[in-house]
């Protein structure tokens, strides 16, 4: 019932609005020429006064009479003539069109919600979502809650290290490095803490390894060496600067160390290989690219949830497999900024800058300053005159 009071108070006022300037009356204009007439007609009032006082003679007073009622008559002409122009056209039937108008407006919203809206839906204020028992609650209402009871107790360890994960996988990586980091300060350092924000400083950088985030990957690998999750970042790291046989170096010893039925074991040796032809000297063969080096987040994610023996992350697909299927989907914008990066770590740079081009030519503006963001971030330019190369 109040909302029904308070919905017809606010219609009604805004139907007063709208409706009463219509009432008002319309104030006719006044041509120059009806003050014209006023003013002659003062002049034939003066010339009477100043011939009673004796100030002008008969012969000029008559003369003067003459003028202004010649001007006088000329001008009321002219004011007569004026009322047609300056008086207010009026049409009721544009009185009434606009009158049904505006009354039609709300008759007409108050039908369409009485069929279509909720109006006996009861009231859910913020207090009393936030007390529904967990199994009852949505996810952000959860995340609210916990937002909620870190403002009171922001020394709750526990409360910021079940919060950080869930800020990362909901896109919010920056308040995850808060939440991680409060979680390392209040609960201790650990591994599995130092992995967390070195993923969320990633993240934050828009999956460009910053020197903060691989100091957390080192960290984690510290804390807990059995742990194979921080090498795949930190590989992807150098790979993204051009550290190519720390890349090497360091696969060759996750290839040793990994037990010999690991699924990604295929992909790593044929990395392996690539890299060791690639600091050479000679140029990698298309046909030997099985795999960009490194898994994305989704796969380490994954990758989590194994035992400890299999808790690693899987390798990109095939380079090639990707600019086949971009063809075949030009629109999608995640699949180019994986071609891109994937040919910069293959440093093949003119080839990065080749399906820039191409991107260009088939996605929208706004796809196109996204993927441009992501070559400024990978250094990628190209000099006017010159061959494509990459920002050293």
């Amino acid at each position: 019932m109040v909302f029904w009071i308070s919905a017809a108070l606010l219609t009604v006022i805004a139907t007063l609005v709208v409706l009463l300037p219509l009432t008002r009356r319309v104030k006719t204009s006044v041509s120059d020429n009806t003050y014209d007439v006023e003013v002659y007609r003062d002049q034939l009032r003066e010339l009477e006064a100043d011939e009673k006082r004796g100030i002008i003679d008969a012969a000029s007073s008559e003369q003067a009479r003459a003028e202004i009622s010649r001007r006088l008559l000329k001008s009321a002409a002219a004011a007569e003539a004026d009322k047609t122009v300056y008086r207010p056209q009026k049409s009721a039937t544009r009185e009434w069109l606009t009158l049904v108008t505006v009354l039609a407006i709300p008759l007409l919203s108050w039908s369409i919600y009485a069929k279509t809206g909720s109006p006996d839906l009861p009231a859910q204020p913020l207090a009393e979502r936030l007390s529904r028992p967990a199994d009852q609650a949505t996810p952000a209402e959860l995340i609210a809650r916990a937002e909620a009871h870190l403002t009171l107790n922001p020394d709750d360890g526990q409360g910021w290290e079940v919060l950080a994960p869930i800020y990362l996988r909901t896109g919010r990586p920056a308040d995850a490095v808060t939440a991680y980091r409060n979680a390392i300060r209040l609960n201790g350092d650990s591994g599995p803490r130092q992995m967390g924000l070195g993923e969320a400083l990633s993240a934050v950088a828009g999956g460009t390894m910053t020197p903060e985030a691989e100091a957390s990957f080192n960290r984690a690998l510290t804390l807990n060496p059995g742990d194979m999750r921080p090498q795949f970042f930190i590989i992807n790291g150098w790979m993204q600067q051009g550290k190519l046989v720390e890349s090497r170096d360091l696969i060759r010893k996750l290839l040793v160390d990994a037990p010999s039925d690991v699924p990604w074991r295929d992909e790593a040796q044929a990395a392996l290989t690539r890299l060791d032809k690639e600091i050479a000297g000679d140029a990698p063969d298309v046909s030997d690219i099985d795999r960009a080096t490194g898994p994305d987040a989704s796969q380490v994610e994954a990758a989590a949830g194994m035992n400890v023996q299999d808790r690693a992350a899987m390798i990109e697909g095939m380079v090639s497999s990707l600019a086949e299927k971009l063809k075949q989907s030009p629109d999608d914008v995640e699949g180019w900024e994986k071609l891109v990066r994937s040919y910069v770590v293959l440093n093949r740079p003119n080839d990065a800058l080749e399906a820039l081009a191409n991107a260009r030519k088939v996605l929208s503006a706004d796809k196109v300053a996204r993927l441009d963001a992501v070559a400024d971030d990978l250094g990628l330019v190209e000099q006017p005159g010159d061959t494509p190369r990459e920002k050293k």
